[in-house]
């Protein structure tokens, strides 16, 4: 199939052919008619795939009826509202508008945090059709009455599973009351959950279903491979492996952003030159070190999961778990920047003991185990071979059986008391006398049992020295000042 069989406009298949692709992928090849028709679109498939054409391609065709090259604001409201989780995600998506939409005279904008909101308020007020935005900042406009959605026409919200992980539900539901009810609503998703199904249910009205890969499905194109090593070894592993080898492009992803700023420092200090990239930094930082990891200045890129959703990188080769994702599921995103479009990719994660259960957790989910390589001079010490510890649901590595299919325990089950008095009844015993306990009273200097006795004279020390006063001495006042008489001098 062609994209001139999906029945585009010529302006759009010639800005196709621009981009240099032929023929559509599975994902558009079957959401870009239903789209086309004005259904509601559930869509979900690996990253990669190309779904942001799946949506982007027929929008465009939907609101060319709407082009215009007037000035006027009035003739160019917002008709389409595109919501992603990130701010890189947020420009990828537009960058695509922009690349198939280049031919179309439909004026678009890019909306997100961590940059001066003026420019984009001046922008909204000069009018745009087309708005790709993160909740956030989008709910700012509204706060400031610099956008209106009056004449929306198509909701779009790409990775909507992403947005339920970073807590933007609330944000989405109320941006979903301000729209017009009659609207065309997509959903894309890489993955599905029963909570994407909810928000689904309360967004779509009879949606169809587009599922090309089964769910939590990893790319077949990509290799997976583990090496076991100690905690403390990590990072110097990780120095050689990219010393030694001619990987060139490296995506290494951590868990913590001071873990990502710390990581691109050693490795700085090693001779490597990386960067990283995290929610910290802002925007002007993300965007430098994206685009020195692209051109090729910065070897490595060293990213939190924020960086898991939204990365475009063509023909990125390499990605590596540093440290294993806490839900399993991420992991399926944090590899979903390697081996797209069908092309080859290669995953590798350092796993230390304490990550052995996180690492079964991902194989139950992938539905592969995960080859293990050892490198020479990294060999992990003896307790990575130990019992595995827990994993996110509970389960460690190898105890992942129901529990009614576990051995029973070998320990002999445990007499009751009941069982144990019919085999040896117990003798009565006598009931322990318990004494009541004496009233305490303070220590007296007195005898309480004899009469009262007001002790009588002094005290013996009175005797030995006269009490002193704490008042100071009277002074003689002068004779002048009405005081005693000045004394005659002796004769």
């Amino acid at each position: 199939m062609s994209f001139e069989e999906l029945g585009l406009l010529p302006e759009l298949l010639k800005a196709v052919a621009d981009a240099g692709y032929s023929e559509p992928t599975p994902i558009q090849a079957q959401a870009i008619p239903v789209v086309l028709e004005g259904k509601d679109v559930m869509g979900g498939a690996q990253t990669g795939t190309g779904k942001t054409a799946g949506f982007v391609l027929p929008l465009l065709q939907r609101l060319a009826r709407h082009a215009s090259t007037s000035p006027s604001p009035a003739r160019h409201p917002v008709r389409a509202l595109i919501l992603t989780p990130t701010r890189e995600l947020a420009m990828q998506v537009h960058e695509s508008v922009q690349t198939y939409g280049k031919y179309v005279p439909l004026r678009d904008l890019v909306v997100y945090g961590g940059v001066d909101i003026k420019p984009q308020t001046e922008a909204l007020r000069k009018g745009v059709e087309i708005v790709v935005a993160t909740p956030g900042r989008l709910l700012d406009h509204v706060q400031q009455k610099s956008v209106a959605f009056n004449f929306v026409e198509v909701l779009v919200l790409d990775e909507a599973d992403r947005m339920l992980d970073m807590g933007f539900i609330p944000d989405i539901k109320r941006i979903l009351a301000m729209l017009p009810k009659e609207r065309q609503s997509l959903l894309f998703s890489a993955t599905f959950s029963e909570e994407i199904k909810k928000l689904a249910d309360s967004m779509l009205k009879a949606p169809v279903l587009i599922e090309v890969a089964r769910r939590n499905a990893v790319t077949e194109t990509v290799t997976h491979r583990m090496h076991p090593v100690d905690q403390d070894n990590k990072r110097q592993l990780l120095a050689h492996m990219l010393k030694t080898s001619s990987l060139s492009q490296v995506l290494v992803f951590v868990g913590t952003k001071f873990g990502a700023s710390r990581l691109a420092h050693y490795l700085e200090k090693q001779g490597i030159n990386a960067t990283a990239i995290h929610g910290d930094k802002s925007q002007q930082q993300r965007t430098e070190a994206l685009e020195a990891f692209k051109n090729g200045s910065a070897r490595v890129l060293v990213a939190t999961d924020v960086a898991a959703r939204g990365l475009d990188i063509d023909d990125l080769p390499h990605v590596i778990n540093f440290e294993l994702p806490h839900v399993p599921e991420d992991y399926v995103h944090r590899i979903g920047r390697t081996g797209r479009a069908g092309k080859e990719g290669d995953a590798t994660s350092l796993v230390c003991a304490e990550e052995r259960g996180k690492l079964a957790e991902i194989e139950k989910l992938i539905k592969r185990p995960i080859e293990q390589v050892i490198v020479p001079g990294f060999e992990p010490g003896a307790d990575f071979s130990g019992p595995a510890t827990r994993g996110r649901r509970g389960r460690g590595a190898g105890n992942d059986e129901p529990r009614e299919k576990r051995e029973p325990s070998r320990r002999e089950p445990r007499e009751s008391r009941e069982s144990r008095e019919k085999r040896e009844p117990r003798e009565p015993r006598e009931p322990r006398r318990v004494e009541p306990a004496k009233p305490k009273y303070p220590k007296l200097d007195f005898d309480p049992s004899k009469p009262y006795e007001p002790k009588v004279g002094l005290p013996e020390t009175a005797t030995a020295e006269p009490k002193r006063s704490h008042h100071r001495p009277r002074r003689p006042v002068p004779a002048l000042l009405g005081g005693l008489p000045k004394a005659e001098p002796e004769k």
